[in-house]
């Protein structure tokens, strides 16, 4: 159920003066409609399910309830933990809390895989309050017993539907079981699917439900259009025709289905956007997808190629332009790209290409926004190029095969007479069954003189 807006401005949240002079500082002064409507619900200590689309501001709608809350503690374990499926996600929920406990003095850490544990240990021996971490690592630290959750007063797990769908399931399982049991759960997605549903069915206790933007619903401020494009080679031709107007392109954010494609465009954009242009998905190392990031966000550089799951939830201001390359299977997906661009209010524009293979793809995006995404011709002076990938060519099927066997000629298994001597059964070997002539069972239970009277005969 959507709520409805109950706060204006940051003063109605009845904030204390550390965490308003942190918002002075960033300068926020009013609420997103997530962050508003969530904040008393998480205040209550309920369990917390809240649904609002990427972009909105859901990392403050948790965070600032919980520090206005948070006493000062001397304690070395933490009482709050932060999961989130990414690591360039925790970095970036650690930066976020930074900013908003400027003036509190909290104590807060990242820690994720990829980078060494000992490290971590030691960081987290030195005393947390607030710990953010993708759940492998976070088992890791716990099992080794250095990392103690007994003080966890509430978990947060952020962007669940991504970690769901990276298989983080069973790992979340086995921490909800070295969790205390009195604690309070929070959890934020941007789509409710039935993954997440069943989640909320075992582990939380009647939570209660923020919705501020259906699933599906595209935002007000971006426009949209699509280009029909038939093949890779002339989807790089169009996009070096857009991206050659820098002015209006000045922070594009171009989404590609997998990592192979993504370095394939990178290499293919290299020639005309050289240092223009960076990379991130999985396969890169952390300090690698950190830095492309950081040169990204700072105006380094102004195209940044990005997979599905390397973006999701990345907080970069002032994307003018978010392109799909490809066009999403899942439409989900679609929402969770559009929505990097047109960020706090602000105009954004998105664009997708599509070939004839990923029309039924568009369907189903147009069918859950309830919308048509408005057709947009290739200008005349584009090439469009005759060249296919090996994935975009047709598969030639064999019709007929002479010398394909049929079922019938097919070889079947092996077959030939045992010899006599494997033809008998076996017993177990004459000495196990002396024995077992020699000390017979009794025929009746408990009656001692059995073997003795057979004995005598």
């Amino acid at each position: 159920m959507q709520t409805k807006l109950q706060y204006v401005t940051f003063q109605d949240l009845n904030l204390n003066t550390p965490l308003y002079n942190a918002l002075d500082d960033l300068g926020f002064t009013t609420p997103t409609p997530i962050q508003a409507e969530a904040f008393s619900v998480v205040s209550s200590g309920k369990d917390v399910v809240g649904i609002a689309q990427t972009g909105t501001g859901k990392t403050f709608a948790y965070m600032l309830p919980i520090l206005k809350n948070l006493k000062f503690s001397n304690q070395e374990n933490p009482r709050i933990l932060v999961l989130v499926p990414t690591r360039e996600l925790v970095v970036q929920v650690v930066d976020e809390v930074e900013k908003l406990s400027k003036y509190i003095n909290t104590r807060v850490l990242g820690v994720y895989g990829g980078t060494n544990i000992n490290t971590q240990k030691q960081q987290i021996a030195q005393g947390v309050d607030i710990l953010v971490a993708t759940p492998g690592r976070l088992y890791d630290l716990a099992v080794s017993r250095v990392l103690q959750l007994k003080s966890i007063q509430k978990l947060v797990i952020d962007e669940v539907d991504v970690m769901l769908d990276l298989g983080f399931r069973h790992q979340l399982i086995n921490i909800f079981d070295i969790l205390p049991e009195r604690r309070q759960n929070i959890m934020f997605s941007a789509t409710m699917t039935q993954d997440v549903d069943e989640l909320i069915n075992d582990f939380f206790v009647t939570p209660e439900r923020v919705s501020i933007a259906i699933s599906g619903t595209p935002l007000e401020n971006i426009a949209q259009e699509r280009y029909n494009v038939p093949n890779f080679h002339t989807k790089v031709n169009l996009l070096n025709a857009i991206l050659q107007d820098k002015e209006r392109y000045n922070k594009v954010l171009i989404f590609v289905g997998f990592k192979r494609m993504a370095d394939r465009l990178f290499e293919a954009l290299d020639e005309t956007f050289n240092d223009e242009s960076c990379v991130i998905h999985s396969n890169k190392t952390q300090n690698y997808r950190l830095r492309s990031i950081e040169q990204f966000r700072n105006g380094d550089n102004r195209i940044l190629i990005a997979t599905d799951v390397m973006a999701r939830g990345l907080d970069i201001d002032n994307i003018s332009h978010v392109i799909n390359f490809d066009t999403p299977d899942y439409p989900e997906n679609y929402m969770h790209r559009i929505g990097r661009t047109g960020r706090a209010e602000r105009e954004g524009h998105a664009i997708l290409f599509s070939t004839k293979k990923e029309l039924d793809a568009l369907e189903r995006i147009e069918t859950l926004m309830k919308m048509e995404i408005p057709l947009t011709e290739i200008p005349e002076d584009i090439e469009i190029s005759t060249e296919l990938l090996e994935e975009e060519r047709d598969k030639i099927k064999e019709h007929y095969n002479p010398l394909k066997r049929s079922d019938e000629d097919a070889p079947g298994p092996a077959f030939h007479e045992k010899k006599e001597k494997n033809t008998k059964e076996n017993l177990g070997g004459s000495y196990r069954r002396e024995i077992a002539k020699k000390y017979k069972k009794p025929k009746t239970r408990g009656d001692k003189n059995y073997n003795k009277r057979n004995k005598k005969k």
